[in-house]
């Protein structure tokens, strides 16, 4: 049974990418019975029914890696959090639940700062200081003259890859250049995406010259962070993790405990004060949560 990718699905009809081509595919009732939704981004095995006209069945969709509502996307490996340093101002908080959302669903995030024509390369160093020991890439970018581009399509290179950030960062932006330069652009992929800029009503990924994808969607620009317990919250931050061992108390939520590594090390200036703000916010934010729950 052949197995492909659905890169897009529109009115009950998916279109699945697969080692012999595009096929056009409905899904068995099954699945609605099951209330199973096929997203972009799911693996499928399914049966052709018209190798000529490029028509099948979906008969199996495997374990997704991951998924998420909005956009509605399956098997993300990278999100690229695009945020810049003027206009709009940086929503660091925001940046932080999307890091976060990221290491729960173990997709590797990379941060993009836009808009690098209009701000001082300090910004960069600013940046970098507050993700300093997170181990996360962090790529420069511009409109002018493509700065970063050439970087960013090595990242994305054999990744399924969704965008996120404010509104007003450039993420349509940027994604309009990838796919004016990237997208794979052979008659077969054209006709079956059928992407007009600035018209996608329904999300796809897309192709390029690179074996990746990118989900053909500005992503989003607020999170929720969901299904992460307040005492749980600790482990998405990659700095933390080399000195939860060294705190006096098992279980050390790192914030009121004597003897915290991590607060030792934000002391001294080997955590960011930034990022260990808003773990605080976004921990009081879980345990209220937690605590309305089971009152």
């Amino acid at each position: 049974m052949p197995r492909g990718l659905i890169l897009k699905g529109v009115g009950g009809f998916y279109t699945v990418e697969s080692s012999n081509g595009f096929y056009e595919c409905k899904v068995r009732g099954i699945f609605r019975k099951k209330e199973i939704t096929p997203l972009a981004g799911d693996f499928v095995n399914f049966t052709i029914t018209d190798e000529d006209a490029k028509e099948g069945w979906i008969e199996e969709i495997e374990t997704r890696r991951n998924f998420f509502i909005r956009p509605a996307v399956a098997n993300v490996n990278q999100v690229a959090i695009v945020m810049t340093r003027v206009s709009p101002e940086p929503d660091f908080l925001l940046v932080d639940k999307l890091l976060i959302a990221a290491e729960q669903k173990n997709i590797t995030p990379i941060i993009i700062i836009n808009k690098m024509d209009l701000i001082d390369e300090k910004d960069i160093s600013e940046v970098k200081s507050i993700y300093r020991n997170t181990g996360y890439q962090i790529i420069p970018m511009s409109k002018v003259g493509k700065r970063g581009y050439e970087e960013l399509h090595e990242k994305l290179k054999g990744c399924r890859t969704v965008f996120a950030g404010q509104s007003g960062v450039g993420k349509s932006t940027i994604l309009n250049n990838i796919i004016d330069s990237w997208v794979m652009e052979t008659g077969a992929v054209s006709s079956k995406i059928q992407r007009g800029r600035h018209t996608t009503r329904h999300v796809q990924l897309l192709p390029l010259d690179n074996d990746g994808y990118v989900v053909d969607t500005p992503g989003f620009s607020t999170m929720a962070l969901e299904d992460i317990e307040y005492d749980q919250l600790r482990f998405m931050y990659p700095e933390f993790q080399g000195l939860e061992g060294n705190c006096r108390f098992n279980g050390c939520s790192h914030l009121r405990e004597p003897g915290c590594a991590v607060k030792d090390s934000l002391k001294s200036g080997g955590i960011s004060s930034s990022r260990y703000e808003g773990y605080q916010i976004l921990y009081e934010e879980l345990k209220l949560q937690y605590d309305n729950r089971y009152k």
